[in-house]
C-alpha cells in the first residue's frame, strides 16, 4: 500500500440480504427471510483479519481508514450487535482516522430509532436512507415494501440520532412528469440534511423491469428533469458535487469521493471489490458473488476473494477519468498522477480532446479535466469518445 493520500482509504462492507427484491435493481442483493447473523459477523471478522495479513504482506500496513460503507443489500437488517461486531474487527486491524466516515445504508420499511440508537452506538455517524420516491403509489410501482409515512419517520429518527444524513430519489420514473418531479423534489428539499442523491432511472438488463418491458423515460423528459434538479437544487444550496448526488460544500459523502478520486479502498463481502496498491502496481481484488458460496469459502479459506490481477496503465487510466469526470469539481492533475502514477498534460489523445472541448463537452487547462454540463448529460458518451483509440 502507499502512503495515506488526500483521496483517503476506505473499507466497504457488502450485507446481500433484503427483505424483497426491487424490480429496478442490478446490484448484489437476495431477498431472504431469517440470517444467521452470528455466523455472518464470525466471516466478516475473519475475511478482514486475513486482509489485514495480507496488506501487511504487500507493502507495510495499510493507510489510516477514512470511511467506512456498510452497503447492500440493505444493512439496515443487520443487528446493531453485528455493525458493533465488525467495527471492532476493523479497529483491531486497522488505524481509524480520528475524522472518519461511517455510512450505514438504511430503508424506512426495515430502520427503527432503537436500531438506529445501536447503530450510532456501534460507530455509525451517517445514514444513507433509500427513500426513492415520497408518493405511495410510485413506491408501489417501484416494488418498495414503505410507504412515505414510513419514509417520513426514519428521516426523522436519523436526524435526531446521527450527526449527518442522507436520503435517495429516484426520477424519470415510468409516466413521471416534469411538473409532477419539481413538486417531489421541492418537498424533499424541506427534509433533507447536508446531502441528497437523485438518480435517473434507468433499466438494467437482467431486472424485473427489463424482463417485463418497463419503458425508460423519453430522452426529452429525462434531459427537462436533470436540468431542473440542478437549479432546484443549487438555488436550495445543495449543488451537485457529482452525477448524481447534491450536498452543502464540505459535506460531500467522503467514502465515494474516494472511490471518484481513484483512491484505494478494501471490500469485503460477497461481490465486494477493491482497489489497492502493491509496490507501485494497482490490483483488482473482488469478492465471490454468490452469498452461500462467499461464505462457505470465508470458512474454508478465511476469505471469499474469486479473484485478483494487476491492472494496466490503460485500464487504470480509462477507470480513473470515468470515475474522475462524474465529480463536478473535474477530474485533477494531483489526484489523476497519484492514482495512475502518469503525467497529466500528456494523458490524452490530443485529437479526442480537442473535438470534445471545442464540442463543449469538456473543459481543461493545465491541473483539471471538467465535463462541461452539456457533458455531463451524456457523460457516459463523452468518456467513450475521450478514451477511444
Amino acid at each position: 500500500m502507499t502512503p495515506d493520500s488526500e483521496a483517503g482509504f476506505g473499507i466497504y462492507v457488502h450485507w446481500p440480504f433484503c427483505e424483497s427484491k426491487c424490480p429496478y435493481c442490478d446490484f448484489n442483493s437476495h431477498a431472504a427471510g431469517q440470517v444467521d447473523q452470528g455466523r455472518w459477523l464470525k466471516a466478516y471478522q475473519r475475511e478482514l483479519e486475513t486482509a489485514v495479513v495480507d496488506l501487511a504482506k504487500s507493502g507495510g500496513s495499510a493507510p489510516a481508514v477514512t470511511s467506512i460503507f456498510f452497503g447492500g443489500g440493505t444493512p439496515s437488517l443487520m443487528d446493531p450487535e453485528t455493525v458493533a461486531g465488525i467495527m471492532a474487527a476493523i479497529r483491531s486491524g486497522f488505524t481509524l482516522a480520528n475524522d472518519a466516515e461511517v455510512t450505514l445504508e438504511a430503508n424506512p420499511s426495515s430502520a427503527e430509532a432503537g436500531r438506529f440508537r445501536g447503530y450510532a452506538n456501534a460507530g455509525v455517524n451517517r445514514v444513507s436512507i433509500g427513500v426513492q420516491s415520497l408518493y405511495d403509489d410510485q413506491l408501489s410501482s417501484l416494488g418498495r415494501v414503505h410507504d412515505k409515512d414510513a419514509a417520513l419517520a426514519t428521516i426523522h429518527a436519523a436526524r435526531g440520532i446521527f450527526p449527518r444524513y442522507s436520503f435517495d430519489l429516484i426520477y424519470a420514473r415510468p409516466e413521471q412528469t416534469v411538473a409532477a418531479w419539481e413538486a417531489e423534489l421541492t418537498e424533499a428539499i424541506s427534509l433533507a440534511g447536508d446531502h441528497l442523491s437523485v438518480y435517473q432511472l434507468t433499466i438494467e438488463t437482467g431486472t424485473a423491469f427489463a424482463r417485463d418491458g418497463v419503458p425508460a423515460a423519453e430522452e426529452e423528459t429525462a434531459e427537462a428533469m436533470y436540468r431542473m434538479t440542478q437549479e432546484i437544487l443549487i438555488d436550495a444550496g445543495l449543488p451537485a458535487y457529482e452525477v448524481s448526488n447534491h450536498a452543502t460544500p464540505g459535506s460531500e459523502s467522503r467514502h465515494n469521493m474516494t472511490y471518484w478520486r481513484g483512491g484505494a479502498y478494501l471490500g469485503i463481502g460477497p461481490g465486494a471489490h477493491g482497489r489497492l496498491l502493491d509496490e507501485e502496481c494497482w490490483l483488482a481484488a473482488y469478492r465471490i458473488h454468490d452469498p452461500d458460496r462467499w461464505i462457505e469459502a470465508v470458512e474454508t479459506n478465511g476469505h471469499g476473494e474469486a479473484k485478483r490481477f494487476k491492472l494496466s496503465a490503460d485500464d487504470r487510466l480509462d477507470e480513473v477519468v470515468m470515475m474522475g469526470l462524474r465529480l463536478t469539481r473535474g477530474l485533477t492533475a494531483p489526484d489523476f498522477e497519484a492514482a495512475t502514477g502518469l503525467a497529466f498534460d500528456n494523458a490524452f489523445d490530443e485529437d479526442n480532446l480537442s473535438r470534445l472541448v471545442t464540442g463543449g463537452f469538456l473543459e481543461k487547462d493545465t491541473d483539471r479535466l471538467t465535463a462541461t454540463p452539456e457533458g455531463m448529460l451524456r457523460l457516459d458518451a463523452v468518456i467513450a469518445a475521450l478514451l477511444s483509440d
